[in-house]
């Protein structure tokens, strides 16, 4: 019997193995769970951190194509959980009517959305921009306490490619074509939107403001907003209650793990 693939697209500064937890959770619910890497992405953390250069030359355009190359490569339509700016191409691929469903995890700002002031240095002069176990805490983990954040630092943290940033509009550059979303395609599947009122890399209004964008499409569009959780949402200790409650929305538009045959 086919299962319903899920695929998760991970944020900057952080690795792949980031939906680890998801991956299984998903996974023993029946789905069939797949966390592909960035182009270029070492295959763990301390290899990514010690060679990042390929990293360096990704793009909102290649890492786009990139997954929706993975995400039409299935037979049956996947999900898509993207976080941050997995979370932009979440919702750019699904208004393109690629994919069955998409979930949007504090995601980085589509179309005319102001993006927030990015926290590590965006000097055109740097491919990577490094976050610092400081700055991680405080602008992507002051939700946590200081040995939970250095512990997900130590994991899941990488450098993140200064293109992609200023394609996402970083230090006022010009934003890619490709930061946007149809927000009036009314035949596209469900669309969750997810945001941490704690959050101070998106916050909580620019997800708002997302989910304001969509009120004019009758398709499927939701907001659940998570008190007193930052943009460490998906991989701090509360990550169970923000999958469970994509699993529980996903049943509620009756997309289970095994799609009906014939």
């Amino acid at each position: 019997m086919k299962r319903t693939p899920v695929v998760f697209i991970h944020g900057v500064w952080l690795h792949a193995l980031c939906w680890e937890s998801w991956a299984a959770r998903f996974t023993s619910r029946g789905f069939f769970a797949l966390a592909p890497g960035w182009p270029g992405e070492a295959r763990t953390t301390p290899d990514a951190r010690t060679s990042p250069e390929p990293l360096g030359r990704v793009g909102l355009d290649a890492l786009t194509d990139h997954y929706a190359a993975i995400v039409r490569s299935f037979d049956v339509a996947p999900v898509i959980v993207g976080h941050s700016v997995g979370g932009l191409i979440a919702q750019h691929l699904i208004t393109a009517d690629v994919g069955r469903a998409a979930v949007a995890i504090a995601p980085a700002p589509i179309n005319d959305i102001p993006l927030p002031a990015p926290p590590g240095r965006c000097d055109p002069a740097d491919e990577l921009v490094t976050l610092s176990p400081e700055r991680f805490h405080h602008v992507f983990a002051n939700t946590l306490g200081a040995q939970e954040s250095g512990r997900l630092y130590d994991r899941y943290v990488v450098p993140a490619p200064r293109r992609l940033l200023a394609d996402l509009g970083c230090a006022g550059a010009s934003r890619s074509p490709r930061a946007v979303a149809d927000v009036g395609n009314a035949g596209r599947g469900p669309l969750l939107l997810i945001s941490g009122q704690e959050d101070r890399l998106v916050p909580d209004e620019a997800s708002r403001a997302v989910y304001k964008q969509y009120g004019d499409t009758t398709a499927v569009t939701d907001l659940k907003q998570f008190a007193d959780r930052g943009h460490s949402l998906v991989i701090d200790s509360g990550w169970r209650f923000v999958a469970d409650y994509v699993l529980g929305w996903l049943d509620g538009h009756g997309i289970r793990a095994h799609p009906p045959q014939g």
